[in-house]
Order: structure tokens, then C-alpha cells, then sequence
């Protein structure tokens, strides 16, 4: 790397004041659409009610925000643009933060990579501009303004153009842009913003628009989580409202059958800010893990409040990553909410499994549509047909893999058992797929992947109330380890017991297995210990014995549930149904599929053109 010869020592030289904007600007502007999140972070802490971004060529040749907030005065523009400049923190507390911006760097480094004007006016002072190209400040200007501030960002990386061969497409970085301004939408409800792409000149096109959305705290927060992951989310999450040791969490969690192929619906904010941690992201899927497959990842809107001296914020330039002081707190508290609530959502399923299979099933449309004359038949019109179509039935019983059961006829004083969720069993096809009657339409159980989660749910409470049984060694297991990683095991001793892994101290780093999980047979001691050594660097703490019991009990429930091709006969089918609407996670199996799809008689009807 040293270009010197070995002996000729360079002088130490202080670098150009330039020269270090741009260094700064690499690590803060990594993008077009980090700039977007600097730029629109400072309108909200102006105290915006309304922002609009203006983005030409996916952000490359300009980004303009203009904002209604409370402005800079023009004596404090060139203050605003030089370097660790600020008015959101004194320097005394830099972990009371209450503000998206605190560093001061922002405008210094869009400043020093492109051609920024900044255009701003108070309710006192007069509008005022000032320009900096490549790090060179010009001299304020009056300008015209009514209100707030105008930033206009031209001909990013122009002063460095090495970045520009490293920007992606300007597709990919709108896409980017998008995602930024969706999640500060997020944040903050009460704000409306609107994205325009202007690329080509003109007033451009709106490709994002969310409107300052009232109410308390939570009917706010679904309006806005509604404008922007849609309605269909709304529709298939469960709200989170827990709390722990003054740490608040809030938001919305997807149900495990409205899962996504990528991360992408995933976001996070402790806060107020938005941000891609690790140690969150992991607490979100160790909290799914027993409910979804590896390919599948849950759809969520979780906000983390706490006091800003429990969290710090400054660990990364661009303020992505934050860093608590009790982490472990903050994941037990994501992984506990988030499994009361899919519990207390029992047996509920997403309604856009029902959307797919009638998009399935629907019939091609005739070029002449039909015109059905018929009303509902009265109950002893059908009482009547059923009589006649009895014998055909009894035939198909025999002969055909559809089956239909005895109708179950509650006493005089009892629910009648349609109202109840599932409904009443009124026949089984293929041996595999219970048809279930409710008040207002029919539900499709797959009776395999049902009895299979219901069975694993009984399996893991009875190990929760009974304990792991543990098997001692013959020969008891002896693991070498450094001195840090037999000092981290051992710290967590207590709880590897729980789980049926008994670790002992042997001296010099090494540790003893004296016993191991009954249940998981044969286990290679060393490889389990290493699992879990990497399960804590990661994320601090480990459930890798845990997951490995229930991967297990996961699999006993697979083969000691119903097997397709059963019959079943019509009390078996009801007390499937009924326990389903009794027991946690049922509307899904153990690997995420749903167990049961619901279909509205009205949606039948359209299939068949009766309405």
C-alpha cells in the first residue's frame, strides 16, 4: 500500500479543508437517496407540516425539497452549511437526542459533492439564498420565498465523479429514494409528503403521495401504515402494545400466512428513526421463526420508544444503526409481544388466501353473459332436493373419494353450530380436505397440516410444564475452548440446563457436556457449543438448543398427526375444527402454510354468476 521507499518518512501535512468534506461526504452520502433522508430529516425537524421532493434521474442531476417549516434566518445561512454546525444539540448530551439530525454534517457534505442551493425565509426575516459548488461557499442573496425553506441538490458526486460508477440504475435508485421517503411517511403521520419524479422537465409525475393523517396516536399510525403498505396489511396484522422496563413497543405485526418472499416489508424505528438493525431484525425472526420457512419473511411496522440515554444513536454516520444499553431487554420484549399477540389472533388466517383461491377458481367469462332467474330456494324447497339427491350421494360415497357426513343437529338450547367460526363439517374430499359450513359461506381444512399444529402446540406445552429430559453421558463430552468462549458458555449455564445441556468447567478454557437433550438423540457436543458461540456474537444471546428441541417436536407432529387418506367421521371432523378454534397458531402449520381457507357465500355466488 506505501508507495515510499522503506526508509523516507512522509512529513504529516493537515488536509485541505475540501478535501475533508469529501471524506466526510463518502461516509454520510452514500447515494442519491441517503441525501433525499438527510434533506427531508431536516425538514421535519424545521417543524414541516408539508414537504414535497422533486427528484430528476433517479436523484443524479437534481433533488429539490421544499418544506413549510419554520426557515433559517440569512445571517445563519453560511452556518448552516459549514461543518458540525447545528441547532438541534448544544454538545453537552449526546445521548439526549430528540431530533433526526444532530451531527451537522449534511449540507457541508451534499455541498462538497454537488452544486447545493439553499433558499430560506422566517416569519421575521426576508428570504435569503446561498450556494455552494464543490465546497466553495458563495455570498447570501435575497431571494423569493413565501414560506420555510428550498433545498436544491444539482449534479450529485459532480466534485468526485469515481462515485458516480458506482450508482445503480435510475430505476433502482428511485426505488431507493421510495423506500426513505416511505419509511420518514411512516415516522411521522401528521406530515404530509409527496415524491414527483421530474425527470425529462415539467411538473413531472407523482410516484408517492401521503397525506398528514389525524386521530389519536394508533388510528393515526394505522392511517398512515395504510396509505403506505396498503390496505391488505392493515387488514391482515395484529396490533403490539407492550411495554417492559420503560421501553414502549407499538406497530403492527403481519399474520404468519401474510408473509412475504424478501425482507421487504419489514420496518423498523426506535424513536421516531428509522433504522436497519441487526439485532432487531434477528429478534423479528427468531419471534416468526416457529411459524414461518426459511424463504419467508414477515411483513411488519414496529415502533421502539425509550428514554435516549437507553439508546445511542451516534454509532454510524448515517445514523442507520443504533445501539442499546440493554439489548438483551429490547429482543426479549419484540420476541415476547409478538408471540402474545399471533396467539390472541388464534385460529385467524389472511384474508388474501380466500382472494387467491377464488382467483383460481374463477371461470373464463362467456362473451354473452347469462342471465340466472333464480332466487335463493326457500328451506323446504332444499330439504326436498336433498331428499332427492340423496341416493346419488350414498353412491358417490362409495365409489368417489368425496364423502358427505351426517348433519350434526345441536340441542334446542345450543348454539347452532354454523355460527360458530369454523362451522359445522358437512363432508370430506379426497380424505384430505374437510368442507366445513359457516353462516355466511364454507371453509376448505386441510386436515393433515391442522392436526399437525395443533399437536405441536400440546407437544411444546407439555415440555414447558414437564421440563427437557436430559441423558447423561457414558462418557462424559470434554470441548476445548478459549479462555472468552468457555467464560461465555459457562455464563449461560443455567439456562442450557433448563434445556436439558449440562456444561461444566474443566480447566484452561476447556468445558465438559455431561448431558445433552433426550430427545435429540446422538449430538456432536463441539458443533452445538460452536453453534451457540455464533449465536451469541450475532446477536448477544442464543437459542439454538431451543430451536433444535422444537425442530424436532416439529417433526414428531408431523408424523403422529392425521395422515391424508384418512376418513374421518363427521364428530371427528367437528372436534378438529373446534380445537383449531381453541389453539394458538392454528390458522397455520408448522411451516407456514395455512391449515384452512374461508370463502364468503357471496364471492361463491359471483363465481357462478348469480349476483
Amino acid at each position: 500500500m506505501n508507495s515510499l521507499a522503506p526508509n523516507i518518512r512522509a512529513s504529516i501535512q493537515p488536509l485541505e479543508e475540501s478535501a475533508i468534506n469529501r471524506i466526510a461526504a463518502g461516509e454520510v452520502v452514500e447515494r442519491p437517496a441517503s441525501a433525499v433522508k438527510e434533506l427531508v430529516e431536516n425538514a421535519i425537524d424545521a417543524g414541516a407540516t408539508r414537504i414535497e421532493i422533486a427528484v430528476a434521474d433517479g436523484g443524479k442531476t437534481v433533488i429539490r425539497i421544499t418544506d413549510d417549516g419554520c426557515g433559517i434566518p440569512s445571517e445563519e445561512l453560511p452556518l448552516a452549511v459549514a461543518r458540525h454546525a447545528t441547532s438541534k444539540i448544544d454538545g453537552s448530551d449526546l445521548l439526549n437526542i430528540h431530533s433526526f439530525g444532530f451531527r451537522g454534517e449534511a449540507l457541508a457534505s451534499l455541498g462538497a459533492v454537488g452544486r447545493l442551493t439553499l433558499t430560506s425565509r422566517t416569519d421575521r426575516t426576508d428570504a435569503a439564498e446561498l450556494s455552494v459548488t464543490g465546497g466553495k461557499t458563495g455570498s447570501v442573496k435575497p431571494a423569493a420565498l413565501s414560506k420555510g425553506t428550498v433545498v436544491t441538490l444539482r449534479d450529485l458526486f459532480f466534485a468526485t465523479p469515481a462515485r458516480l460508477k458506482f450508482l445503480r440504475s435510475d430505476r433502482a435508485e428511485m426505488q431507493a429514494i421510495s423506500d426513505v421517503v416511505k419509511r420518514l411517511a411512516m415516522a411521522e403521520p401528521s406530515i404530509s409528503l409527496t415524491l414527483r419524479d421530474v425527470s425529462g422537465g415539467g411538473e413531472g409525475r407523482v410516484t408517492f403521495r401521503a397525506d398528514a393523517v389525524t386521530g389519536d396516536l394508533f388510528d393515526a399510525l394505522r392511517g398512515r401504515l395504510g396509505q403506505v403498505m396498503g390496505r391488505e396489511f392493515i387488514d391482515n396484522a395484529v396490533p403490539i402494545d407492550a411495554d417492559r422496563e420503560g421501553i414502549h413497543l407499538t406497530g403492527l405485526a403481519g399474520l404468519p400466512t401474510y408473509s412475504r418472499g424478501a425482507a421487504v416489508a419489514q420496518y423498523l424505528f426506535v424513536n421516531g428513526r428509522p433504522v436497519r438493525d441487526k439485532l432487531l431484525i434477528g429478534a423479528l425472526r427468531g419471534a416468526y421463526a416457529d411459524f414461518l420457512s426459511r424463504d419467508r419473511h414477515p411483513a411488519v411496522a414496529l415502533f421502539i420508544d425509550c428514554d435516549p440515554h437507553k439508546v445511542d444513536v451516534n454509532v454510524h454516520p448515517a445514523k442507520s444503526e443504533v445501539r442499546f444499553r440493554e439489548p438483551g431487554l429490547v429482543r426479549g420484549l419484540i420476541v415476547s409481544a409478538l408471540r402474545h399477540a399471533l396467539a390472541e389472533a388464534g385460529h385467524r388466517s389472511s384474508s388474501t388466501i380466500a382472494g387467491a383461491t377464488l382467483g383460481a377458481m374463477r371461470p373464463e367469462q362467456p362473451h354473452t353473459p347469462r342471465i340466472y332467474q333464480m332466487d335463493r330456494p326457500s328451506f323446504a324447497a332444499k330439504q326436498t332436493a336433498y331428499q332427492a339427491q340423496a341416493p346419488g350421494f350414498a353412491e358417490m360415497q362409495e365409489s368417489f373419494s368425496g364423502r358427505v357426513v351426517e348433519e350434526v343437529s345441536p340441542e334446542s338450547d345450543e348454539t347452532p353450530i354454523e355460527s360458530l367460526p369454523l362451522g359445522a363439517a358437512r363432508g370430506q374430499v379426497h380424505e384430505n380436505y374437510i368442507i366445513a359450513q359457516t353462516e355466511d359461506g364454507i371453509v376448505i381444512v386441510d386436515q393433515h397440516a391442522a392436526h399437525e399444529r395443533l399437536v405441536y402446540e400440546k407437544l411444546k406445552t407439555q415440555m414447558a410444564q414437564n421440563g427437557v429430559a436430559a441423558q447423561a453421558l457414558l462418557i462424559p463430552d470434554v470441548v476445548d475452548l478459549s479462555e472468552s468462549d468457555s467464560s461465555r458458555v459457562l455464563a449461560i449455564a443455567g439456562d442450557l440446563s433448563r434445556m436439558g445441556l449440562t456444561v461444566e468447567p474443566f480447566g484452561n478454557g476447556a468445558v465438559v457436556v455431561r448431558e445433552t437433550p433426550a430427545i435429540l438423540g446422538e449430538v456432536n457436543a463441539e458443533a452445538l457449543l460452536r453453534d451457540i458461540l455464533d449465536e451469541l456474537d450475532d446477536q448477544g444471546e442464543t437459542s439454538a438448543v431451543q430451536d433444535r428441541i422444537e425442530a424436532i417436536l416439529s417433526r414428531v407432529a408431523c408424523h403422529g398427526s392425521i395422515r391424508s387418506g384418512r376418513q374421518m367421521r363427521a364428530e371427528e371432523m367437528n372436534a378438529l375444527l373446534r380445537e383449531m378454534e381453541s389453539t394458538p397458531y392454528s390458522g397455520q402449520c408448522n411451516h407456514g402454510r395455512p391449515t384452512y381457507v374461508e370463502l364468503k357465500l357471496s364471492d361463491i355466488e359471483k363465481l357462478f354468476g348469480r349476483t
